[in-house]
């Protein structure tokens, strides 16, 4: 599949990245609407407040349709870092690559941005994920349980220092 990396926000990018979270998080951890209003709330906030000066959206697009998103929230990177956030990839493009050339693209401008720090939180049922984040240097600073997907999950903030 013919993907490219997309910088910015296109028409339906908030629908579809709701969209691609709310599906494989029922699928793989049993959340529901709570967590997919979550995303949906907070992301178009995001959207709608978003800053190039401080804030990047990268989005995943092959034959016009939005397959993968990460974003980099840098609206506190200098109190408590820039925030990784709604980093996704479609079934359709998973093992592609796509999720690496994703974080990839958000760690570059962070660094061209000179922040210090970048942060996320997950929880610990996405071991995939988790791997990728350690291989591009991420830490796990804090573990804790939490409801605020929707459900009760051991809640992960990962940390990289090193930018």
């Amino acid at each position: 599949m013919d993907m490219h990396l997309y910088p910015g926000y296109l028409p339906g990018t908030i629908g579809r990245i709701a969209q691609l979270h709310a599906s494989f998080y029922a699928e793989h951890s049993g959340f529901g609407v709570a967590f997919e209003a979550k995303v949906a709330s907070e992301l178009a906030e995001f959207c709608v407040n978003m800053d190039p000066t401080r804030d990047g959206m990268w989005l995943a697009v092959a034959s016009g349709e939005i397959l993968g998103s990460i974003v980099i929230d840098g609206a506190n990177a200098e109190d408590k870092g820039a925030h990784l956030r709604w980093f996704i990839v479609s079934d359709k493009l998973r093992g592609s690559g796509a999720g690496k050339q994703l974080l990839s693209a958000a760690m570059d401008f962070c660094r061209s941005k000179s922040y210090r720090k970048v942060y996320l939180w997950t929880f610990d049922q996405l071991h995939a994920a988790r791997h990728l984040y350690e291989k591009y240097g991420f830490e796990l600073a804090k573990e804790q349980v939490g409801h605020q997907w929707g459900k009760e999950v051991n809640e992960q903030l990962f940390i990289k220092s090193d930018v």
